[in-house]
């Protein structure tokens, strides 16, 4: 987000704007927490994770009320165009704003990569870098302890973390939300991998998969067949969460900011910039709140080749 906010602010000054940020998201926008940002506000937050402003949820945001006193602090600021970053709730209320004739552009911003309009997320690559590298790292107390260990990553509606870290590192089982799988059936898939000869085996759960770690767990240590699986859990948790950003995301962050002011340039509003097939894309805002995003087919068509 950082990043993020840094492309806008210096690609709005390039244009002779004026740059204003608003502190703890929404909750900033309905109270007036506004502040004038230059390019010194902004110097050194490329390699800095989290968002300088703050964030915060608004619940409060979801009242039509509430979105009319944002619009109407906004005109009172003498503000002409607003940047939402963040995932599906920034932008539903991005489109919330933008329906009330205020000029609106969203950058998506979420490690869990759902948002349609775009192929990846801002924040997604460094959340994979940070799961991937505590796999790598338990796998080493796998194969030195010959034991079974349950890696439970974020993504309560979305598989996607889970799918594409598991993938990449190497697990025998990987969980999602968005496939339903009998409990059994992955036990075995598990159990499998002993059978054939391994001395380890890792799973890569997200935490909104219908059997989670902790479900998981609890079915293989009530079950005696599955007594060879010695199953210990890990949860990352909020650890992938934050970090230094990679160079992917900081070389998306700051083609999506700059894209966000062209997009105010030309007069092109109600709209979520993105990255898709490689190319920076504009869609519809209307159509990204309204349009669920699902899993690459060909990620899950690899796993199924791949997986032993």
């Amino acid at each position: 987000m950082n990043a993020t906010v840094r492309a806008v602010v210096r690609s709005a000054i390039r244009r002779g704007w004026q740059a204003v940020g608003i502190e703890s998201g929404f909750i900033g926008l309905l109270s007036g927490a506004f502040r004038s940002l230059d390019s010194h506000d902004v110097s050194g937050l490329i390699e800095k994770g989290g968002i300088f402003l703050g964030t915060t949820r608004s619940p409060e945001f979801r009242q039509e009320q509430a979105q009319a006193k944002a619009v109407e602090n906004l005109r009172a600021h003498n503000i002409t165009g607003l940047v939402v970053i963040g995932g599906n709730g920034s932008q539903a209320g991005a489109l919330a704003i933008a329906q009330r004739g205020f000029p609106v552009v969203g950058i998506a911003v979420t490690i869990d990569n759902d948002v349609f309009g775009t192929d990846v997320t801002i924040g997604v690559d460094t959340a994979l870098n940070v799961a991937l590298e505590a796999i790598d790292r338990i796998k080493v107390t796998a194969v030195s302890q010959k034991r079974a260990f349950l890696v439970e990553v974020m993504g309560r509606d979305s598989g996607y973390l889970a799918l594409a870290s598991g993938i990449a590192g190497g697990a025998e089982l990987i969980l999602i939300p968005e496939i339903e799988v009998d409990l059994e059936a992955a036990a075995d898939q598990l159990l499998g991998a002993y059978q054939r000869g391994h001395a380890h085996a890792i799973a890569v759960v997200a935490e909104g998969a219908r059997y989670n770690a902790d479900a998981f767990s609890a079915y293989v240590a009530a079950n005696p067949k599955y007594a060879q699986i010695r199953l210990r859990e890990t949860k990352l948790d909020y650890v992938q969460r934050g970090g230094v950003p990679g160079v992917a995301d900081r070389l998306m962050a700051s083609y999506m900011g700059v894209a966000a002011c062209e997009c105010f340039a030309r007069g092109e509003h109600a709209v979520l910039v993105g990255m898709v097939a490689g190319r920076v894309a504009v869609t519809g805002l209307p159509t990204v709140v309204s349009t669920q995003k699902v899993l690459d087919p060909e990620l899950l068509r690899l796993w199924d080749e791949l997986r032993d």
